[in-house]
């Protein structure tokens, strides 16, 4: 019987860097400027979405208008304040480890995340992976984001495995809903705030803490040649 090769498409930020809050503050600052106030709560639980959906949703809830320059101005000064503490972020527990552990046993891998190429690239550098070889899709390269399937269904791509084979691995519960989607397999991670169980009913088949836990029970998800 012919082993079917599985490809693992990583979100990013929550997942494989611990961002989530410095995007959170950065979301409140960039909110703080516009004179709209929103619990940090609320803007926690948008996290993982495209920028513009986010953006969208935020203003509805404030009664806010929606105006394209005003969502672009938010967009803008959130990228700027994430920059500011840019530097204190680090990859998760177990992180470089499983990326390289997928590398050396020849398991396909690429990162599809929905932040933009200005915020990503500190992240991508402190994993020390290299977008000239390892795929990076960024929300800059599709029509949309999550929770739309485009940014996994482009990174399958680029490597050339079928989307069905491949697991989407991710801290939200935009994620699993964007893999369910596109008919991969959705592994949840604790690592960026989201509970199990809000995780397994968006369709995680798998849960587990962090990077380093998924390391540890990688051949549960097929992660083997």
């Amino acid at each position: 019987m012919q082993h079917i090769q599985t490809a693992f498409l990583f979100d990013l930020d929550g997942t494989l860097v611990d961002s989530v809050y410095q995007h959170v503050l950065a979301w409140m600052e960039a909110l703080d400027e516009e004179g709209i106030e929103l619990s940090v709560w609320r803007i926690h639980r948008k996290i993982g979405m495209s920028g513009g959906l986010f953006t969208d949703q935020l203003l509805r809830e404030t009664d806010q208008p929606i105006a394209p320059d005003r969502v672009d101005r938010i967009r803008r000064l959130h990228a700027e304040a994430y920059k500011r503490n840019a530097k204190k972020i680090r990859p998760l527990p177990g992180a470089r480890e499983l990326l390289a552990t997928l590398t050396e046993t020849g398991v396909p891998w690429a990162i599809a995340t929905s932040g933009r190429l200005e915020t990503a690239a500190p992240n991508i550098a402190a994993l020390g992976v290299d977008p000239a070889k390892i795929p990076v899709v960024t929300r800059d390269q599709v029509k949309y984001a999550k929770p739309d399937p485009d940014l996994f269904l482009a990174a399958a791509e680029r490597l050339g495995i079928p989307i069905e084979n491949s697991v989407v691995v991710g801290d939200s519960i935009w994620d699993m809903l964007a893999s369910r989607r596109c008919r991969a397999l959705g592994v949840g991670l604790l690592s960026g705030g989201y509970g199990q169980d809000e995780l397994e009913r968006s369709g995680a088949i798998r849960v587990y803490e962090d990077p380093s836990d998924l390391l540890k029970h990688l051949d549960e998800v097929g992660g083997r040649r």
